[in-house]
């Protein structure tokens, strides 16, 4: 298996194998051999010859079993992917911030287009460094320069211990979720694998190592990679810059070494996608000005941003509620900072979670606020129903009320109470349209980022669809 990956990754992130792969098709054992790949091509034929391509998935594939096993591997790993979106559970721990969260996936699902399906929102991040040393041109989160890292001291350490044992007090398992990065290079600080091994004992669960530097300090690497074969159950990935990237990490790492990370091949001629978000967005219009060309959003790709839930930086002790958006002029790196604290204890770290919870976490929409669909919704009126659009899927929503609950929504001009009291004309309708509301509320279909000056600007289209509604 080790060796098959080795040769997808191959074929991914190198020109040059996929030409001599090609060129030699009915021979091509002797181009894998030259690099140090054992598996024979003519076995795995469904994964990467143009005349099998239509075989694979299928049960024409049979005579190819290294394929079908290769595509199984890659099944499983889709759904691992989603039982880590399911560990961030908090029903009975924390219902409050697990309801959120169940609205921010269910909003992400419908906004995010081709990034969703990618996207765990794990609960809780971590930043042990300020800035990053590598400056990818295309990052997502435009990680500032690099200027130092969170030293694993004893009053730091202290402090890390009691931050995480918080997280896990208040988040219980689904602290498991958590990482140690965000805009940062994890290898950019010697004693990243220290703490990590502290959130292993605390929450019993290894945090996940995304690298674009994995050669940076190679004997840090091993050590986390070490950490992952005893403890591990997410693999790691290191992001790969160029082909001339993809040979040094092959020449370090055995294929048997890498068995347990997954490979992203993000040089400029790699298939994968390039959120238009941060560097990434800035150089997109960039080069717009000069009417060049960059193929940055490949299948609609619109963040790189995971984490509904919080975000920690130990440096500057400072902590804030996130959740993943399409990046904006309003939120250029693709996530909403829905709140901010900071603290410099555990107990000021506990207080602050507890405040953004009560305040931001709603369990109903807030009745004294204007109620709006979210701004990506274009809204259509129907008879005793209304639809709702978005750039992945299409709500239609029934609405027996005397007023048109969706209709008022549109409007965008009365507040949750006075909603109520238009829609309604008896007290059975009353609780009609607040069960209404309050099942929109937890599809994600209201918008929350109320403060957004650029979420609720009346365009012409806008105008156009409420007169629509309202005729």
């Amino acid at each position: 298996m080790s060796h098959i990956k080795r040769f997808m990754e191959r074929l991914a992130g190198d020109i040059k194998f996929r030409t001599a792969v090609s060129e030699s098709a009915d021979a091509p054992r002797a181009v894998t051999e030259r690099y140090g790949i054992e598996v024979d091509p003519l076995e795995i034929l469904p994964l990467w010859r143009d005349d099998h391509l239509t075989y694979r998935y299928k049960p024409e594939s049979a005579p190819w079993p290294l394929s079908i096993m290769w595509d199984e591997y890659m099944r499983d790993m889709l759904r691992h992917r989603d039982l880590l979106r399911d560990h961030g559970d908090m029903s009975m721990t924390n219902p409050r911030f697990h309801a959120w969260r169940e609205r921010q996936i269910r909003r992400c699902n419908d906004e995010l287009g081709g990034s969703a399906p990618s996207i765990t929102h794990p609960i809780i991040a971590f930043e042990l460094r300020e800035g990053c040393t590598v400056g990818c041109w295309f990052c997502g989160l435009s990680a500032a320069p690099f200027k130092g890292y969170y030293e694993y001291s004893k009053q730091h350490a202290e402090l890390w211990r009691g931050v995480v044992g918080v997280a896990s007090e208040v988040f219980g398992p689904a602290a498991r979720t958590g990482f140690c990065y965000w805009a940062t290079e994890p290898m950019d600080n010697p004693q990243y694998d220290r703490f990590l091994f502290d959130y292993y004992q605390i929450t019993g669960a290894l945090p996940q190592t995304t690298t674009a530097a994995p050669l940076k300090d190679e004997a840090l690497t091993r050590r986390v990679l070490g950490l992952f074969n005893l403890y591990g159950t997410t693999m790691n990935r290191f992001s790969v810059l160029s082909t001339a990237h993809l040979n040094q990490i092959h020449r370090a790492f055995s294929p048997e070494e890498l068995t347990g990370v997954e490979l992203i091949m993000q040089g400029k001629d790699a298939p994968t996608a390039k959120a238009f978000t941060g560097r990434a967005r800035k150089r997109k219009e960039k080069l717009s000005a000069r009417q060049e060309a960059i193929a940055l959003t490949e299948r609609n790709h619109t963040t790189i941003a995971c984490v509904s839930g919080f975000l920690v930086n130990m440096p500057q002790r400072r902590l804030q509620l996130v959740t993943p958006v399409p990046g904006s002029e309003r939120w250029p790196l693709g996530y909403r900072i829905v709140g901010q604290r900071s603290f410099r204890t555990p107990d000021e770290f506990r207080d602050g979670l507890k405040s953004m919870i009560d305040q931001h976490m709603l369990e109903s929409p807030a009745p004294d606020l204007p109620i709006r669909f979210r701004r990506d919704l274009e809204y259509t009126a129907g008879d005793r129903c209304f639809h709702l659009r978005s750039r992945s899927m299409e709500h239609r929503v029934l609405d027996y009320a005397p007023i048109s609950v969706g209709h008022l929504i549109a409007c965008g001009n009365f507040t949750v109470s006075e909603l109520v009291m238009r829609a309604s004309t008896d007290g059975m309708s009353v609780l009609a349209v607040a069960d209404l509301l309050d099942q929109l509320y937890a599809a994600g279909v209201i918008e929350e980022d109320l403060g957004d000056r650029y979420a609720w600007q009346t365009s012409d289209g806008m105008k156009d669809r409420i007169e629509e509604a309202q005729g």
